[in-house]
């Protein structure tokens, strides 16, 4: 393992200087601007990506501030190949600028940086445009779940040291809506990492403090520093399961209308994240895409919360009465449940077939919520008395009562999770019959479960469709914190489908594609509490190019 011994410092990869400005420029700028937030780049293409940073006013300026944005390839001078144009970092949102820049050459590495009209400086960022043409190996961190008083961002100080990265692909919960005394807090009290409101967020300034605090961390900060992130959000961008009409963390009654808290949350959303504001004449809700890595990989980005997911059979941590079975598991049968969309879903088909016709190697779905079928474990029967005792033995009374009800919901047919795609059977059918008709076997990638999986995706008919690689949280706790050692039991439940689960450790997933093999290293943190910590690697599982066969273990 590598020890990480300091906090990584975000370099500046120039000489550092600003670029010679007139005196009186320099005169009349306002109060000094400062750069609290970093800098981030996102949505890469062959000719340029989106630049992001937030000029933070001083205090009592209230007027929009007008800034200049360089990018230069890696390795020259600031004059060296130098693109730049300006930008305005409007109090309307926030002081957020984005600029999406083009004109430059496919599959190279660029730095850029913001300035001031009085030369003040932001840090510098780099990004990867797209590469066209012959591609021979494709490097993606993966990540998702980061509740910040849940811990250090570590897995995201480890992301900015990687040597080999062409973009990071963000799966969702970038921020969480809970206040200071709900989900995680306890870890937040001891560190002192606290979520800023105090109270939970509902309103569009409530939104932008809470996403200006995740930027302000200096890991976040490194990572976005780092390389470019490719972004769709969760659940709790917004509020806990939710789904076009509402979710299961929004009480109308004290929290107002919810068409309202959702705008609010989507436009701080694509204020202060580096992706592409919404297109013209489609909802904003629509922020399904793709990018083309050359000839060896198409990446499908899904949208499965805002845009048309039926409402859940259960939310998360509801417990059904025994009565309840039977009507519960006939409406998740429905097949008008959806997830994606009839125009999403034929979007995805005709964009796979495109890939697939034109001999690409590798489609990667970007995939919210985890998509196998997953039985819930029978931990007593499974592991008997002793064992079970030992695995429960930190578990409060409350958390005892609950895992019994849910064990008796396991045992009775109902799925490990309802707000996953095993909520949504009939939609998931239909995924899987547009991946056949593409000719494409993907490679599913996906977040929200705060647990490490491999999983076969088999349909109804027990045909192998795709391989899923889910990584776990950077911070956000698992059943893994009070039971360790528990993905091992839900594997063993599920055979035939679940290959690796971790349900214990914190990380990223690190996902490679060569010509011939798409290779998952389950990348962890020893630690979330403190620094310094060690970086290891619990599991690495790989896939073979148009392989009828499971998944392979390379070490597990």
């Amino acid at each position: 393992m590598t020890m990480m011994n300091r906090r990584r410092a975000i370099k500046l990869m120039g000489s550092g200087a600003s670029l010679a400005l007139p005196t009186t420029l320099a005169q009349a700028e306002a109060p000094a601007v400062r750069f609290d937030h970093g800098v981030a780049s996102g949505d890469p293409s062959p000719v340029g990506a989106i630049l992001w940073t937030r000029a933070t006013p001083a205090e009592g300026q209230s007027g929009d501030i007008a800034l200049t944005w360089h990018v230069a390839p890696i390795g020259g001078g600031d004059a060296v190949g130098l693109h730049t144009g300006r930008v305005t970092a409007r109090g309307a949102r926030d002081f957020t600028a984005k600029v999406e820049v083009t004109g430059l050459q496919p599959g190279r590495d660029y730095r850029y940086w913001f300035e001031t009209a009085g030369g003040q400086r932001s840090p510098e960022g780099r990004f990867r445009t797209l590469p066209r043409g012959r591609v021979e190996e494709l490097a993606l961190a993966v990540v998702s779940c980061q509740l910040y008083p849940g811990g250090l961002f570590n897995a995201y100080d480890a992301i900015a040291r990687t040597e080999r990265l062409d973009a990071v692909v963000h799966l969702g919960d970038y921020i969480y809506e809970y206040g200071a005394d709900g989900y995680g807090s306890a870890i937040g009290h001891k560190l002192n990492r606290l979520p800023e409101p105090a109270h939970e967020i509902v309103t569009l300034a409530d939104y932008r403090q809470r996403h200006a605090q995740v930027k302000r961390d200096p890991d976040m900060q490194a990572a976005h520093a780092r390389a470019a992130f490719i972004c769709v959000w969760d659940d709790h961008e917004v509020a806990n399961d939710d789904w076009i009409g509402g979710a299961e963390n929004h009480q109308p009654a004290t929290e107002g209308d919810w068409g309202k808290r959702k705008a609010a949350a989507m436009q701080a959303y694509f204020e202060w994240m580096p992706i592409r504001d919404p297109r013209p004449g489609q909802p904003w809700e629509a922020i399904y895409r793709s990018f083309d890595f050359g000839d060896l990989a198409t990446l499908v980005m899904l949208e499965s919360r805002l845009l048309a997911r039926s409402k859940q059979v259960r939310a998360k941590g509801e417990a059904p009465e025994p009565n309840e079975y039977a009507a519960m598991m006939a409406e998740r049968a429905r097949p008008d449940r959806e997830l994606l969309g009839a125009g999403q879903l034929d979007w995805v088909e005709r964009t796979l077939a495109g890939s697939v016709r034109a001999g690409t190697p590798w489609q990667v779905i970007g995939n919210q919520v985890v998509m196998a079928r997953i039985d819930g474990p029978d931990l007593e029967k499974q592991m008997g008395p002793q064992g079970y005792a030992k695995l429960t033995e930190r578990l409060s009374e409350a958390e005892r009562r609950q895992l019994g009800e849910a064990q008796a919901s396991y045992r009775a047919g109902l799925p490990l999770n309802f707000d996953s795609w095993d909520g949504y059977p009939a939609a998931r059918e239909r995924l899987y019959a547009a991946f056949r008709r593409a000719g494409s076997r993907p490679v599913v990638v996906s977040g929200d479960s705060h647990a490490a999986w491999a999983n076969d995706l088999y349909d109804a008919r027990g045909q192998l469709v795709a391989a899923e690689f889910a990584g776990t949280s950077i911070t956000s706790p698992s059943w893994g914190d009070l039971m360790p050692g528990i993905g091992r039991e839900i594997a063993a439940a599920n055979p035939e489908v679940v290959r690796f689960c971790d349900q214990d450790d914190k990380g990223y997933l690190y996902l490679t594609l060569t010509r011939d093999t798409a290779t998952a290293r389950y990348m962890t943190v020893s630690t979330v509490l403190s620094k310094p910590y060690a970086l290891g690697c619990a599991a690495t599982w790989r896939t073979h190019k148009g392989a009828d066969t499971p998944i392979e273990a390379i070490t597990a």
